[in-house]
């Protein structure tokens, strides 16, 4: 049965009324020194890069931090395999979100061969503790996985294809992703029977609607943090004091940008 598609208009009002939740969650984690990690995991072109940008738009960036690691170096390769992640989990008055996480090893690693089964085993066995560690620490941990189906993944990977602003999303590993479907499944549920525990329980989002899956998951976040409005009153901005005694430098002194658009 086909889902019926919120309008753009519906979407466009909704996104607006939750991102100015999203700035109030934001103050509340600023002056209660809470610590968040939001991880967003799931198929390629499933949707997680498009809901990260809205949560993101309206934030101050100092206080709500975006980790999308490269492959990791000769170096790291000889780390303990949480090494590189911990690096980058917040300070208190800090959310992170994790554009992808330690969980390449439950997922591209493992189906890929970049890891072994040994070292694969040993990360279902040691991320549960890690995850508990952490939340012992005071760490909240809140963990997405975007699901897309196989047909609407092959439609956005099309698209792709055809649009210049997202090629650079085709990358070979999403190619060779598409052609090993049931071994990501597979390592999906494997995955998930390990990790999916009480203190940081795994939230699936079905994303074959790009905007519903943002409204969602957004709603969604909000609700994983009571937060209080702590918005500061309306400040009132008195007359400017007359400005005496500056001559500005003359215009043709200072290089300014080619003006290419005047205005209608």
């Amino acid at each position: 049965m086909s889902t019926k598609k919120i309008s753009n208009k519906k979407y466009e009002t909704e996104l607006a009324r939750l991102q100015i939740e999203l700035v109030k969650m934001q103050e509340w984690i600023k002056s209660q020194g809470l610590k968040v990690v939001v991880i967003f995991e799931g198929r390629d072109a499933a949707g997680k890069g498009g809901t990260i940008k809205r949560i993101t738009e309206p934030m101050n960036p100092r206080i709500t931090r975006v980790v999308a690691l490269p492959a990791p170096t000769e170096r790291e390769t000889t780390q303990w395999y949480f090494q590189r992640y911990v690096a980058h989990l917040p300070s208190a008055g800090e959310m992170v979100i994790f554009d992808r996480s330690w969980y390449n090893r439950g997922g591209v690693e493992k189906v890929m061969g970049f890891c072994t089964d040994e070292e694969h085993q040993d990360f279902l066995r040691s991320c549960p503790e890690f995850e508990r560690m952490l939340v012992r620490s005071g760490i909240q941990i809140i963990k997405y996985w975007f699901s897309v189906s196989d047909e609407e993944q092959e439609r956005r990977f099309q698209k792709r294809l055809v649009t210049p602003t997202k090629r650079w999303k085709l990358s070979p590993m999403d190619l060779e992703s598409r052609n090993r479907w049931e071994e990501y499944s597979k390592a999906k549920d494997i995955m998930f029977a390990h990790t999916d525990i009480k203190q940081a329980p795994w939230y699936v989002v079905n994303s074959d609607v790009k905007k519903h899956a943002r409204i969602n998951c957004i709603n969604h976040l909000l609700a994983q943090i009571p937060y209080e409005d702590t918005t500061p009153e309306p400040i009132v901005l008195e007359e400017r004091p007359v400005q005496q005694g500056y001559v500005r430098p003359p215009m043709d002194d200072q290089t300014f940008v080619p003006e290419v658009h005047k205005g209608l």
